[in-house]
């Protein structure tokens, strides 16, 4: 008998990578699909060839089949609805991204995963990037010593058409979290305040602020500087984001392409030196059997046949939300915020 009866809710073009993870596992069985429009819910059903029940309300959907696990994959206006729904009927929920639409759902939902007892994880598949698990040892093996100032650059020109063109902060709203959740990996460290200013460029094609250049203080003493744009035509940047760290001993380089690497100081380079000489440490690489989206689902799993927080738990992920919502914040009032203020607000 399977140990995880699913749900899946939210049937449109992403639920294909997290059923068909699910679906190579023994011991999970998908019991209903849910989606607003029973004929995505149709169509997705024929294309996997799955033999479930289709619902339009997740608690008629977990009451009719005993489910015990929702994958949440629907818009995120519905990611708080869901997940407080699913765990008060006593369900886990792995969840895509971003935890909530604002930072009280998202405390919200991080208070009631403890109330209840229940896992509740992000999808944060950036994580399970082979390079980036590379940079962050360069950081953790202390080649380049102790870290002082880290930036990322993310330049896109993205044309999506729908929804983000009209959102307001579709840059940050729909896409820093990546950047912002790597920068806290790499790092080890949670931000502790932000200045933020957000902006519309000449040329843009989005209704709202397509451009953000943030300044983060962190919790170990450095400062993370971000500047990214969804609006920048040619020589763009990785969808990684192109990062310099800087530490004490050296600099950590990567350009979200290739491997990543460090130059540090040469052990015979001496003090009164105008300029040191460097040595280049090329970045380990790191073997994963599965990565992205289909790492960070596989962790999810595992962490719940261990009866442990996953590395995407909620309660670890709202930190890389709050550096979201507070830079939007930052930027509608033109000043430096608090985060950990802004938490303690939600």
């Amino acid at each position: 008998m399977a140990s995880y009866k699913v749900i899946i809710a939210g049937c449109g073009n992403m639920a294909n990578v997290w059923a068909d993870y699910a679906l190579t596992r023994e011991d999970t069985t998908i019991v209903g699909l849910v989606d607003i429009f029973s004929e995505a819910a149709e169509s997705f059903a024929e294309r996997k060839q799955l033999q479930c029940p289709i619902f339009t309300d997740i608690s008629e959907a977990i009451e009719a089949t005993g489910a015990n696990l929702v994958l949440d994959i629907t818009i995120p206006a519905s990611h708080y609805s869901i997940a407080s729904t699913a765990m008060k009927l006593g369900c886990n929920v792995l969840a895509e991204k971003p935890l909530a639409e604002t930072i009280d759902q998202c405390t919200e939902l991080v208070s009631m995963a403890g109330k209840y007892g229940k896992t509740h994880a992000i999808m944060q598949n950036r994580r399970f990037d082979p390079r980036i698990r590379s940079l962050r040892k360069l950081i953790t093996d202390n080649t380049i010593g102790n870290v002082g100032f880290a930036s990322a650059d993310f330049f896109i020109g993205a044309h999506f058409g729908g929804f983000r063109d009209a959102m307001e902060s579709p840059l940050l709203l729909d896409m820093a979290i990546h950047t912002f959740d790597q920068a806290r990996m790499i790092l080890g460290a949670d931000p502790v305040s932000v200045y933020c200013h957000e902006f519309n460029p000449y040329g843009s094609w989005y209704k709202g602020n397509a451009m953000a250049l943030c300044i983060f203080e962190m919790s170990d003493g450095s400062v993370f500087d971000y500047r990214g744009s969804w609006c920048a035509e040619g020589a763009p940047t990785s969808w990684e984001a192109s990062w310099r760290i800087i530490g004490d001993k050296g600099t950590a380089i990567w350009d979200g392409h290739g491997t990543p690497y460090a130059d540090i100081i040469k052990p015979e380079s001496h003090e009164g030196k105008f300029m040191n000489e460097f040595d280049r440490v090329i970045g380990e690489e790191i073997i994963m059997p599965l990565t992205f989206h289909q790492g960070c689902l596989e962790d999810m799993f595992i962490a719940l046949s261990e009866n442990r927080k996953p590395e995407t738990d909620s309660s670890d992920n709202i930190y890389s939300m709050a550096m979201v919502m507070a830079a939007v914040e930052s930027s509608r009032l033109g000043q430096k915020v608090d985060i950990q203020r802004f938490l303690k607000k939600g």
